[in-house]
């Protein structure tokens, strides 16, 4: 395992606008800062402007020794996002620009875009024939432009071994922690996640985005039987019984409830007690089968099921990956 060398893309040559400085922040973050107590070295990063001359516009400006020659050579390159009008209005995106990436992917570099940059490894051709992704309100327009490209607008990033893509803002950091992963193992990428306060892995899709916690506006009231049903997890639950609890029949839970979630109630249960598990597996020492029980998926072979259907690990797998406090049989907490 190594870490290697990281080239990002800064696509626009009239100042950085502000509102795209997340996209960009993210791959400086995860891979700009030594962690020399994780891996030494550490992951070796440069900045590569698209475009010469003054900058000028409302945005802000960069200056870095490196341009576009420089993903030629790189272990990684990562294009970030590109400017709005390539976007929207269909604005060509900088032939040279284009020409470096493909020259980097022959030189053999992994090629990866968070959120829209997902345009420009398309308009390189490297994502003919591919799955790929891209923030949720942009898909449609990517899967028009380029008919080649696989679009999966449901997910939070795509790994297509040598070309990578993700969906927009912090699913760019998904990725990036992903790609930690897959070079310095899941404990580096554990620790730089809790390091950064955020998520090691977060299963699940863009679709997860659009549920609440608490249903907002007309459906307030399902909120009371959605507690209820995470506060009971360990019983068998059916659609009819919370419909029951929330004083509605079947057919009206049911479009309600995927109206302010986006899932069905099945589909929204079996997330709760994915969700009860991995909390259970991360914070415990309970065995396997009591893990199963308590979160409602059963024994320890549809635990395992499940698992490895919705998170490609098992259980045992998981609990590994992602070592942190335990607690004992009675909730008191050790390390």
């Amino acid at each position: 395992m190594s870490a290697g060398s990281v080239a990002v893309v800064v696509t626009e040559d009239i100042g950085v606008p502000s509102w795209d400085l997340y996209e960009l922040s993210i791959p400086c973050t995860v891979f700009g800062k030594p962690q020399p107590d994780l891996a030494d070295p550490w992951y070796e990063l440069r900045l590569c402007r698209a475009g010469g001359g003054k900058t000028e516009g409302p945005g802000l400006s960069l200056r870095t020794p490196y341009g576009l020659d420089g993903l030629v050579g790189a272990g990684t390159v990562i294009v970030p996002s590109v400017p709005d009008p390539c976007v929207e209005e269909g604005t060509p995106l900088p032939p040279e620009l284009i020409d470096a990436l493909r020259r980097a992917h022959a030189a053999g570099a992994r090629m990866v875009s968070l959120c829209t940059g997902a345009f420009a490894l398309a308009e390189a051709g490297l994502l003919d024939g591919r799955r790929a992704t891209a923030h949720w309100m942009h898909t449609a327009q990517l899967a028009e432009r380029y008919p080649k490209v696989e679009v999966d607008a449901s997910v939070l990033y795509v790994d297509e071994g040598d070309v990578l893509t993700s969906a927009g803002l912090t699913a760019g950091l998904d990725l990036c922690l992903h790609l930690v992963r897959r070079d310095l193992g899941a404990h580096v990428a554990n620790q730089l996640a809790r390091r950064m306060v955020v998520p090691a892995h977060r299963p699940g899709g863009q679709a997860q985005f659009i549920e609440l916690p608490v249903p907002a506006g007309d459906d307030e009231g399902l909120a009371p039987v959605l507690a209820w049903a995470r506060a009971h997890l360990d019983r068998p639950l059916t659609v009819a019984d919370l419909a029951r609890r929330a004083a509605m029949s079947p057919r009206t839970f049911y479009r309600r409830l995927q109206a302010a979630t986006g899932a069905t109630p099945l589909q929204w249960l079996l997330d709760q007690r994915l969700g009860r598990a991995r909390s259970l597996l991360e914070s415990t020492d309970l065995p396997i089968e009591k893990v199963g029980e308590l979160s409602g998926l059963g024994t320890a072979n549809n635990l395992r099921h499940h698992f490895l259907k919705h998170l490609g690990v098992s259980p045992g797998q998981y609990r590994r990956a992602f070592p942190g406090p335990r607690a004992d049989r009675r909730g008191s907490a050790r390390v």
